[in-house]
C-alpha cells in the first residue's frame, strides 16, 4: 500500500476517533446551553469517542470518506423555541467540522509557506520537488490535506436534508409540519436508500465538488499566510 493511501486512511481514523466526538459534543453542548440536559444524563456531553461512534457510520467513513456517529439524544420539549433551537443544535455539529477544517488549513498554509522551496499549493493541488516526498514534512502536509478534505466533506455531508443527518432538522426550521410528518412516516425507506447511496459512492462526486469549492475558499482567505512568511 502506498504511503499516500496509508496517510489518507490515517486521516480518516483521526476523524473517527477525534473529530466525530467533537461534532457530537458540539450538538450536545449546544442543546445543553439551550436548556436541554438530555445528552448530559445520557453520557453524551463528552469527548470520549466510545460514547459517540456508530460502527456502520465509522465503516462508511473509513472506506468512502463519508459517515456518521450516533445521533445525540435531544428532548425538544425542553427548548424555549422548539424549531429554532433544534435547528441551532443541528447546525452546531457541521459548524464544528468547518471550524476544525479552517484551523487545519491555516496549519497547512504555514507548513507549505515555511517550505516553499520544496512545496507549492496551486488551484487546491499540492506540488512538490522531485525527491521531497519522503520527508516528515511531506507526510504532515499530506495528513493535513486529507484531514481538511474529510472535515469539509463531513460538514457538507451532514447538511444533506435527509434523516438522520443534521440538514433535515435545519431544513425543518424553514418548512411546515407536513414535511416533518413525511420524513417520520417514511424514515425507514429513506434511511435504506441513503445507506445504499453512501455505500455505492454515488454521493462522492457532487459532495467532492462542493468540498473542493469550500477548500478553495479557505485557501483564498488564508493567502495572507504566504505573504506573512
Amino acid at each position: 500500500m502506498e504511503a499516500q493511501t496509508i496517510i489518507e486512511y490515517g486521516a480518516r481514523l483521526l476523524i473517527i476517533f477525534m473529530i466525530l466526538p467533537i461534532h457530537e459534543f458540539a450538538h450536545a453542548y449546544c442543546a445543553y446551553k439551550l436548556g436541554d440536559n438530555t445528552a448530559l444524563y445520557k453520557g453524551r456531553l463528552t469527548m470520549n469517542p466510545l460514547a459517540h461512534i456508530d460502527l456502520l457510520g465509522a465503516f462508511c467513513l473509513l472506506f468512502t470518506g463519508f459517515g456518521w456517529a450516533k445521533p445525540v439524544p435531544v428532548n425538544p420539549l425542553k427548548f424555549k423555541k422548539y424549531r429554532r433551537d433544534m435547528a441551532l443544535t443541528s447546525l452546531a455539529g457541521p459548524l464544528s467540522n468547518v471550524i476544525v477544517a479552517f484551523l487545519a488549513t491555516i496549519g497547512l498554509r504555514f507548513a507549505i509557506a515555511l517550505n516553499n522551496d520544496k512545496y507549492m499549493l496551486e488551484d487546491g493541488i499540492i506540488y512538490y520537488m522531485t525527491g521531497t516526498n519522503d520527508e516528515p514534512i511531506y507526510y504532515l502536509i499530506l495528513l493535513l490535506y486529507f484531514f481538511i478534505s474529510v472535515n469539509i466533506g463531513l460538514a457538507i455531508f451532514n447538511m444533506i436534508p435527509i434523516p438522520p443527518l443534521d440538514g433535515s432538522k435545519i431544513l425543518s426550521y424553514f418548512t411546515s409540519a407536513k414535511y416533518e410528518k413525511f420524513l417520520y412516516e417514511n424514515q425507514m425507506m429513506i434511511r435504506i436508500v441513503f445507506i445504499v447511496a453512501v455505500a455505492s459512492g454515488i454521493l462522492s462526486k457532487p459532495l467532492g465538488f462542493l468540498g473542493g469549492k469550500v477548500f478553495d475558499f479557505f485557501i483564498l482567505i488564508t493567502n495572507w499566510i504566504e505573504k506573512l512568511v
